[in-house]
């Protein structure tokens, strides 16, 4: 069957024409959405160029490309280290490159009278770094956290650097290798309830509400601050904002930025003249600069309407970074940026503080980053780079059986011609910016390096199509960056993960997640210890799903028909389901020798004591995963996840702390007798 104009277009574009449904069924996209989709973007059009933007070569593949057009062209090539080469070439002929090229970044020349056209050749390996004791086939585990909910007697109500330094020095002291956190993306701190990670202002900047205040030299060398410090108020609004239930994000930003405001007071006289400070605004150039002119504005006109806190609310003029308003703005308010770009210094610096604490420890991995997929709407980024991020569509999922009518992140897409035509320079710096100061970088939904649900906006997920990204050039990249910021990669693939992906990601060394919950096999056995790949990190849970304890006892089924989410007869069907996952687990657990064998035989007479926790442990830890993640709140019993998928005023997602403080963790006889455990089931 011939394709129609339209039909060709799409294709061209990278739009596909149909896709396989959570049934198995073949679906077609209508001529609508792709009428809608390539509207959107910005597919290249018109004459090809003699050599592409960018050409990636991965090891040691045939390293040559054809030159377009005829006639003759001269040629010039700089290397990333500065040496030249140069030569003739005939169109419609191969141009080889010199041997021995290293890995790296290198910028190729092409003259034919008075045209020149450009193109970045990118020399990657084939995989991504793996610290050596994992490459000798070392078994290693951390915890999983979601900072923000660690609750410990030195903390402003919310989660920080320095407890994520001391919480380093105990998982060290308890065996562990690392500390897996959520996205530290910047959110927004004018607008504080705007609290996802997942959700970000911008992926190159840091989350200020992370900054321990209290380790900050202007804050403790403040009289001013030191008299707020003491204020019967202050300490008043402390000890609240600790005590919540939930981390209360406006008290927290109130109280944290009125601090930080007192600290830039008596540090700002000698900013100038602070090296360490002046190359970091160097080294962040125009996108940090924008970054903090984003949050002073937004400061400044939420003060004056709590609504406006998207940019696409606020007045024509001020909508895109390079407009007249904005300039005269940064003009006249350089001390403000000044603050706002101190707090990224603040941020990093901390950060990096646990980063340097966590190799002092010896720990192989020591810290790992989490990557969202994308930036919100009305971010930071998207204000900045408007070219690059399409907001006449977002990003989601297709209908499945459990979302019916899909899914919809509300996260603008990258456009990957915009991508290819930069050199793929915006995909690098977000890698640098997300790889510094850590062993590994989890990106979530890693198969948005393959394709991406878009959505046109105003329409509902059901409507879009899938979005090819050059998957081929991206993992290069990954792979080259990882090897030379010496930082591992681990991709969460879970949901629906297309087959063409699964082997791409295995052969450039990125590390599938294997997550207890979902590994179940035929009959609905739960896949025993040995079978799991090494090259993968399994755990129990993850951050959008029901912890150890609210699964065993269904308290997730119970919480989601409180809050509405089940509809006839589907909370009976998963009550159902439950019963046997539990059987089947409980049987696994004695298969593996987990459990001891005079044991309980019947899931429905298991409690989960703490015994049954640290035999749940002892399994996880068997497992033949090079790495292990264990959420604390496992350790504990709690029963509350930290976010329920498909809510969003219902259930107080991104906010949920500890029941427990960082000190009485590992105070606990039973989560020392856990650890133990744990750690020496990964030496066995």
């Amino acid at each position: 069957m011939s394709l129609s104009k339209l039909d060709k277009a799409a294709e061209a574009a990278g739009i596909a024409l149909r896709f396989v449904n959570a049934r198995g069924e073949q679906e077609t996209i209508s001529d609508e959405t792709k009428e809608a989709l390539l509207r959107v973007m910005e597919a290249p059009a018109g004459k090809t160029p003699p050599v592409p933007p960018v050409q990636v070569f991965v090891a040691r593949a045939r390293r040559e490309l054809t030159v377009n057009g005829k006639g003759e062209f001269t040629w010039h090539l700089t290397t990333e280290q500065g040496k030249s080469h140069s030569g003739t070439v005939q169109g419609g002929e191969r141009l080889t490159l010199p041997p021995r090229l290293a890995q790296g970044y290198h910028q190729l020349s092409l003259r034919k009278g008075r045209q020149q056209w450009q193109s970045r050749l990118i020399i990657a390996p084939r995989r991504c770094y793996l610290p050596e004791p994992l490459a000798q086939g070392e078994k290693r585990w951390g915890a999983l956290v979601q900072l923000y909910t660690l609750r410990s007697e030195q903390n402003w109500g919310i989660g920080d650097f320095g407890d994520l330094k001391r919480m380093l020095e105990q998982v060290a002291a308890h065996g562990g290798d690392f500390i897996g956190l959520n996205p530290l993306h910047a959110l927004y701190p004018a607008q504080p309830e705007l609290a996802s990670p997942y959700s970000p202002a911008s992926r190159r900047w840091l989350n200020i509400l992370y900054i321990d205040v209290s380790q900050v030299a202007g804050f403790q060398q403040s009289a001013a601050a030191q008299r707020w410090w003491k204020s019967a108020k202050t300490r008043k609004a402390l000890e609240n904002a600790r005590a919540a239930e939930a981390v209360d994000y406006a008290a927290v930003a109130a109280l944290k930025l009125e601090a930080l405001r007192l600290a830039w007071q008596q540090y700002q006289p000698q900013a100038a003249d602070d090296t360490a400070f002046q190359a970091f605004l160097t080294a962040g150039g125009e996108p940090l600069r924008y970054q903090a002119a984003f949050d002073g504005i937004l400061a400044e006109r939420s003060g004056q309407d709590r609504q406006a806190w998207g940019w696409e609310t606020w007045p024509e003029g001020w909508r895109n970074a390079a407009q007249p308003e904005v300039q005269t703005w940064c003009a006249q308010h350089e001390e403000e940026i000044g603050f706002w770009s101190w707090l990224q210094w603040l941020a990093h610096q901390q950060f990096s503080d646990c980063w340097l604490r966590s190799q002092e420890l010896g720990m192989a991995v020591g810290l790992y980053r989490d990557l969202a997929v994308g930036v919100a709407e009305h971010s930071a980024e998207t204000w900045q780079d408007p070219q690059l991020y399409k907001l006449g569509a977002s990003v989601g999922a297709p209908p499945d059986p459990l979302g019916p009518l899909g899914q919809n992140w509300g996260l603008p897409p990258l456009d990957p011609h915009v991508l290819r035509a930069r050199g793929y320079q915006p995909f690098i710096d977000l890698l640098r910016a997300n790889m510094r100061d850590c062993g590994a970088l989890r990106i979530d939904h890693v198969m948005s390096l393959l394709r991406l649900w878009w959505i046109p906006h105003g329409e509902n997920a059901d409507k879009g199509a899938y979005v090819s990204y050059p998957v081929d050039d991206l993992l290069a990249i990954l792979a080259l960056e990882s090897q030379r910021l010496r930082c591992m990669v681990i991709g969460e693939d879970l949901g629906t993960v297309p087959q063409e992906i699964v082997r791409l990601l295995r052969d450039s060394g990125v590390f599938s997640w294997k997550v207890l919950f979902f590994e179940q096999e035929k009959e609905g056995r739960y896949r025993l210890p040995d079978s799991y790949p090494q090259q993968s990190i399994a755990s129990a849970s993850t951050h959008d799903l029901p912890t150890l304890s609210g699964f065993w006892q269904a308290d997730d089924l119970a919480l989601g028909e409180k809050l509405g989410m089940y509809k006839g007869s589907t909370l009976q069907s998963l009550q159902a389901q439950r019963v046997k996952q539990k059987q089947a687990l409980l049987d696994a657990l004695h298969q593996a020798g987990a459990m001891p064998a005079r044991s309980v035989k019947q899931a429905e007479k298991q409690a989960l004591t703490p015994a049954f926790n640290q035999a749940i442990h002892r399994f996880l830890a068997l497992t033949g995963s090079a790495l292990l993640g264990l959420q604390p709140e496992d350790w504990m019993g709690m029963t509350t996840p930290v976010n329920v998928p498909g809510t969003t005023d219902e259930y107080p997602n991104w906010r949920r702390k500890w029941s427990f403080t960082l000190e009485e963790a590992f105070a606990d006889n039973n989560v020392k007798k856990l650890l133990k455990t744990v750690s020496e089931a990964r030496k066995a």
